[in-house]
């Protein structure tokens, strides 16, 4: 009687086998959703390592020329060069002596130059949150029993009925 309803309940060989296969493919179908996933994850990645490769190299093209504009800078109003020029536009050198000082009123010679302050460069780093998202859940719970406790509402600081 046991070896009937063994039988009864045993499977054909060929939906054994189909089985297999069946299990065998979707275990290749995983595998393989898996590897996409990771292929595409990868080049994306790689794609953006390209782009500030490309962008850092784009930063340091600038500097360069930024450096090789302020050295062409610095030889143009080197003091020979100004004398030079100055001299060129029929200006002279003057005689301390000589000079015409103007005494103008309301000017004191003596009082402190205030200067701008030199600009800065601030960049803020710290990212702002809202209170509602530094809150953990075990406090908002907490804030909640306490509120339902006391018999006030959060929004409108009222007693319930």
């Amino acid at each position: 009687m046991k070896k009937n309803i063994l039988q009864a309940y045993k499977q054909a060989p060929w939906r054994v086998q189909l089985q297999y296969i069946g299990l065998f493919l979707l275990g290749l179908v995983l595998v393989s959703a898996i590897m996409g996933v990771y292929l595409s994850i990868s080049s994306q990645a790689a794609t953006t390592g390209r782009r500030i490769q490309a962008l850092e190299n784009n930063m340091d093209e600038i500097n360069n020329e930024i450096a090789a504009l302020t050295t062409t800078l610095a030889e143009k109003t080197a003091i020979k060069v100004m004398q030079t020029k100055a001299e060129a536009m029929g200006f002279r050198t003057m005689d301390v002596n000589r000079a015409l000082y103007l005494e103008i009123p309301g000017i004191n010679p003596n009082a402190d130059l205030v200067l701008a302050p030199p600009r800065v460069n601030v960049l803020v780093e710290a990212p702002i949150l809202r209170e509602a998202y530094r809150t953990t859940l075990w406090d908002w719970f907490i804030e909640q029993i306490r509120f339902a406790s006391t018999g006030f509402s959060q929004d409108d600081q009222e007693v319930s009925p």
